[in-house]
């Protein structure tokens, strides 16, 4: 009874393996039906500065987040430019300060409608960084720290240290809070040579 049992067992078991042998790999007469493109698609999020939308948008309106998101790039300098002047005015007389020109020369009408297109420039005939003491934003590395360059683009002034925690009376305390930087650099960070590039995940 065993001995039928396992031959039976043995039987269905090759059946299957005879059955599931992926013929049809590598077949040229079965074409490949590639990717489905088929249905209706919605773009919900997009980035070409990181952090501009969650900078000059004030964190309590989730909405226009979202709105920001999904509206094309040729389309948001009119909707989000006020909004951006709006936040980075706003964030300015929060440390009683009044914007001034950054180190672009830019003031702020100039730069929240620069920041509220949100895409990257590329420069072929220039090295390509967001910025490396030279040129500037004439596209991005991996290496760039993206954060801290926009941080000097909106509170660095014309020297591009604006807020960057200064003792202004004398009396050993920083008057002026850190807003030039977030405190995170990309010591230790070395992309490959080969895609994709980046370095695995880190474990913390």
């Amino acid at each position: 009874m065993k001995i039928l049992k396992y031959s039976t067992l043995l039987l269905i078991t090759l059946l299957f393996a005879t059955s599931c042998n992926n013929d049809d790999d590598g077949n040229p007469n079965i074409p490949d039906p590639g990717p489905d493109f088929t249905g209706t698609f919605a773009q919900v999020d997009q980035m070409g500065r990181p952090a501009i939308n969650s900078a000059l948008l004030r964190f309590d309106d989730g909405a226009n987040k979202d709105a920001f998101n999904v509206t094309i790039p040729s389309e948001r300098v009119p909707i989000f430019q006020p909004l951006f002047l709006e936040e980075a005015v706003r964030l300015y007389g929060a440390y009683g300060a009044q914007y001034e020109n950054n180190i672009l020369g830019q003031d702020a009408v100039q730069l929240t409608t620069f920041l509220a297109a949100d895409v990257l420039q590329v420069a072929p005939d220039a090295p390509t960084t967001y910025f490396d003491g030279t040129n500037l934003l004439t596209g991005r590395r991996l290496t760039d720290d993206v954060i801290d360059i926009s941080l000097i683009l909106i509170f660095g002034g014309q020297n591009g240290d604006r807020f960057n925690g200064q003792d202004l009376d004398g009396d050993g305390n920083a008057d002026l809070p850190i807003l030039v930087s977030d405190g995170v650099d990309a010591s230790g960070e070395t992309p490959l040579a080969s895609f994709p590039y980046l370095e695995p995940p880190h474990a913390s």
